[in-house]
């Protein structure tokens, strides 16, 4: 205990320093961004830049620290950022910086960390989500067009951008008051529709660039996808691949703002991924051939809690298969795979900054070399490797085929699709097909069926749940129609956002309409039934009559033909309209909506269609259960809510109630939707998303998955004939030891016994290194006097780590020598070190991370002249504490 109070003082004095630090909004010493066509020089210095990109209302304050913190330790310089300005301005000149949306103090964590800030204000974002990030007031202002030379717009547009630029001036958050931002964004992938408003889009282009760099933010300005950007904005690339990319003038430089490591998903679709390898290859493909500045997109993409999620019909996690998953937890081997490529070219910078171009050389039909230089009284090809700084990458652009190259009069061998990154033009430091890093298994609880298709893929194991949530339910039913006094009847379809205004997701449209005795007997007669039928509809719409529901359709902007059975006198027609995410991507947002578009009508009377478009109906918004708030825990008890018992015949439209405790420890929670149908959740009273289970396709996905070749969308799918998404994050910060209250809206005839709530986190580790692997990037030292850099140790190193908090339990394999297999299948080959196991367990059990070296030096020489690898299979256990409460 002494010592543990000693020790304190210190780490007190540190925590108090950065408490004051912060208060101060003084991260660096005041430093100016310029650029030139090379790189952003920071203060006075040439950089070459990895950024990751967070968007910090997709996880919870309490989340940033550690996110950002991971990104630094994978090797970013820059964490990137979007602004969304329908969360700070919910309502027109209301506005809103705290919890989520707190985005002064997301800033003032960047600089905490020593890390720059990227802000992409625009203020449109796309980024999947609700309305692209516009308001939806916006769309009611009189006269307003989006994104064009519209003055209401531009008016509105450019209030909120000054708004964000004077809160960054005015908590001294840019780079030359000593703060972490050194770039900023104005507009986004506005080129790809800047065609759509024909001479007005450019129009609205250039002065939306002159408003930006008017407002004094005094660091430079970007627009991405827009090659007609004015020679005073920074023109960047938004692609998987960005090395062919070119800034519309010389005297830019080279920015890729979206490098795409994964892709969004849809409800009932395939899960993206992108294989490791390739995006390695892409990014360092961007860097030999110029490129200065690299954003993932995203580095962890997080949840859209709430209804933040875009549309139509985007999932509530938003993980895009990023290097930190959903729960922050690392994507192995992509985290560490992309760690150790951002080491390499930090190895090379000093070169790459010193050069202005790279020197060229053809090495054969399809491999290249770029090679960068100081300083040197000699630009020869045959330059002398020992003067001034020196790197190099040879790039392997064959999607099939291996190739050996020489170069500088050593060869080396590229697996096809690669690119070999020389730091001192001699040594391979890293390539880009050769993932050493380890493989995480993710689990979920603590008995094991493995899910997931693709044999190259971490995959996800289902274990018995740490906690369930109770089986004492309370139900609530919600009225079918209209509920309130707030209804209103009008003659006509209105589109649904204008009578929404998207506080709700749901809309109710109800009109009556009269059957006579001679339609009941034509239909009889004839075998035939009347139809509803709607030229156009979205994301969903359900069709009740009579109270009785006779279908529901999925879609954008489609037809629907339903079937009806009505009697004789009186019908209520009832449907209920559904958003699952505005629209935010293209022109013309403000005009899209939502809801139906054209005519309705009641198909097959005996005397003709009945119009209903021209019906009086009555409209009702939203939800009673939210009007009155039910998922608020102090408003639920006076709602009416009764005890729901295990043999209730289940019935549409239902609020259901409970309580649960925490699983223990610290891990992320998550839960498990998977019996439940189409609904929205609440934890707490906040918002964890919608929920939908809809399954994917059985087909397109495939048992592996090759990295070599272009990738798209398309590639590499997931999870094919599985739920889209099953579960569902719950923060930590949101949650009670104990009595915590979980309500959530169940639209379809489903009962909530069997979800279940469980932690994540990494349970199994594996990793396989050759002796005749690249050393690590440790070794490797820049010199304090020349720039020159040397390497200290060519032993290659195997590197295994746990989830923060957890321990290497075991080593369940390991085998120096030919073992056999992958991942979950290794096997001895004929050639094993009998002393294996002890060595690896010696080194990893016990710890939360370890190294150990590739060499017959640790292991012994099972069998001479031939080239041996490690496998090891390891797990990682929670602290006990967390054992113990999953056992009880």
């Amino acid at each position: 205990m002494a010592a543990n109070k000693a020790l304190s003082l210190p780490l007190i004095l540190t925590a108090l320093t950065l408490h004051l630090t912060i208060i101060a909004g003084e991260y660096f010493t005041p430093f100016n961004v310029t650029y030139d066509h090379r790189a952003l020089i920071i203060g006075g210095k040439r950089r070459i830049l990895i950024s990751a990109g967070i968007h910090y209302p997709r996880a919870t304050p309490e989340m940033w620290p550690k996110l950002i913190a991971r990104s630094k330790e994978g090797g970013a310089d820059v964490i990137e950022t979007y602004t969304f300005w329908n969360g700070h301005e919910p309502t027109r000149g209301q506005y809103n910086f705290e919890g989520r949306y707190d985005i002064v103090k997301f800033a003032k964590l960047v600089g905490s960390h020593g890390l720059y800030l990227f802000i992409r204000i625009g203020p449109y974002a796309c980024a999947e989500w609700n309305f692209g990030g516009f308001p939806v007031w916006l769309r009611d202002i009189p006269g307003i067009e989006f994104r064009t030379d519209n003055a209401p717009f531009k008016e509105e547009m450019e209030r909120y951008v000054k708004k964000i630029v004077d809160l960054m001036i005015a908590e001294s958050l840019f780079s030359w008051q000593g703060g972490p931002i050194i770039l900023l964004q104005i507009e986004n992938e506005y080129g790809n529709i800047e065609s759509s408003f024909g001479p007005k889009g450019k129009i609205y282009m250039k002065w939306a660039a002159e408003m930006a760099v008017g407002l004094g933010a005094g660091v430079p300005w970007v627009m991405c996808r827009q090659t007609d950007a004015p020679e005073y904005i920074i023109d960047t690339c938004n692609a998987y691949y960005c090395d062919a990319y070119t800034p519309n003038s010389g005297k830019k430089p080279k920015i890729w703002t979206e490098n795409w490591d994964g892709w969004y998903a849809d409800w009932g679709e395939r899960l993206p991924h992108r294989p490791s390898e390739d995006i390695a290859f892409a990014i360092a493909r961007f860097f030999q051939r110029g490129g200065s500045l690299q954003n993932y997109y995203m580095y962890f993409g997080g949840t859209n809690f709430g209804r933040t999620a875009g549309g139509p019909a985007q999932i509530t996690s938003y993980d895009y298969d990023a290097p930190l998953d959903e729960y922050g937890l690392l994507r192995q081997p992509k985290w560490g795979h992309l760690k150790d490529l951002h080491a390499a070219i930090k190895l090379c910078e000093p070169a790459l900054v010193a050069a202005d171009s790279p020197q060229y050389i053809k090495l054969g039909p399809k491999q290249e070399a770029h090679v960068y230089r100081g300083a040197s009284s000699n630009n020869g090809q045959d330059m002398s490797l020992n003067e001034g700084i020196c790197a190099a990458f040879i790039a392997n652009i064959d999607e099939h085929e291996s190739a050996t190259v020489k170069f500088y009069g050593q060869e080396y061998t590229l697996p096809p699709w690669s690119v070999s990154i020389l730091p001192d033009c001699r040594n391979t430091a890293f390539n880009t097909a050769k993932v050493a890093t380890q493989t995480s298994i993710k689990t979920v609880g603590s008995d094991s069926v493995s899910v997931g298709n693709n044999s190259l893929i971490p995959q996800l194991i289902i274990k018995s749940k740490l906690g369930s949530i109770s089986q004492s339910w309370m139900t609530l039913k919600e009225p079918l129609g209209v509920w309130g006094d707030n209804n209103f009847t009008s003659k006509g379809i209105l589109e649904h956002l204008n009578v929404t205004k998207d506080q709700s997701d749901y809309l109710w449209y109800l009109t009556r309409i009269y059957m006579s005795d001679d339609d009941i007997s034509f239909w009889k007669e004839n075998d035939v039934s009347p139809t509803i039928d709607i030229d156009s509809m979205r994301d969903f719409v359900r069709i009740f009559v009579n109270g009785q529901l006779a279908g529901s359709v999925k879609g954008k902007w489609i037809k629907v033909v339903q079937p009806v059975k009505l009697v004789q006198g009186y019908n209520d027609i009832l449907l209920l309209s559904e958003t699952v995410g505005l629209q935010n991507y293209g022109a013309f947002l403000e005009k899209d909506g939502a809801g139906f578009k054209g005519q309705m009508k009641l198909t097959g009377c005996k005397n003709g269609d009945i119009n209903l478009t021209t019906s009086l109906w009555t409209y009702q918004v939203g939800l009673k259960g939210e009007f009155l708030k039910v998922y608020d825990v102090n408003s639920t008890e006076s709602a009416g809510w009764t005890e729901l018992s295990n043999d209730a015949i289940p019935t549409v439209f239902s609020w259901y109630k409970t309580t649960f405790d925490a699983p223990g420890g610290t891990d992320p929670v998550a839960l498990d939707f998977s019996s439940m149908g189409k609904g929205q959740a609440w934890v707490n009273g906040h918002h964890i998303g919608r929920y939908w289970t809809l399954v994917a396709p059985n087909n397109g996905c495939g048992r592996t998955c090759d990295y070599r070749g272009t990738y798209n969308s398309d590639k590499c799918r997931t999870n094919c004939g599985e739920i889209t998404q099953a579960w569902y994050h719950i923060p930590r910060s949101w949650l009670n030891t104990s009595n915590n209250v979980l309500v959530i809206f169940e639209e379809t005839d489903r009962t909530p016994f069997e979800i279940s709530i469980s932690t994540r986190s990494t349970e199994t580790i594996c990793a396989q290194v050759s002796e005749k692997h690249y050393p690590p990037l440790h070794t490797w030292s820049h010199s304090e006097f020349d720039g020159k850099i040397s390497l200290t140790d060519k032993t290659p190193e195997m590197h295994l780590q746990c989830d923060k908090g957890h321990t290497i339990s075991s080593i369940e394999f390991a085998s120096y020598g030919t073992p056999n297999g992958s991942c979950q299948t290794f096997s001895q080959g004929k050639c094993h070190a009998a002393n294996s196991l002890s060595v690896v367990s010696q080194a990893c059990e016990g710890r939360n991370s370890c190294s150990i070296g590739i060499s017959n030096a640790v292991f012994g020489d099972p069998c001479r002249h031939i080239v041996k690898s490690l496998a090891v299979q390891a797990k990682c256990s929670p602290p006990p504490d967390v054992s113990t409460l999953a056992s009880s």
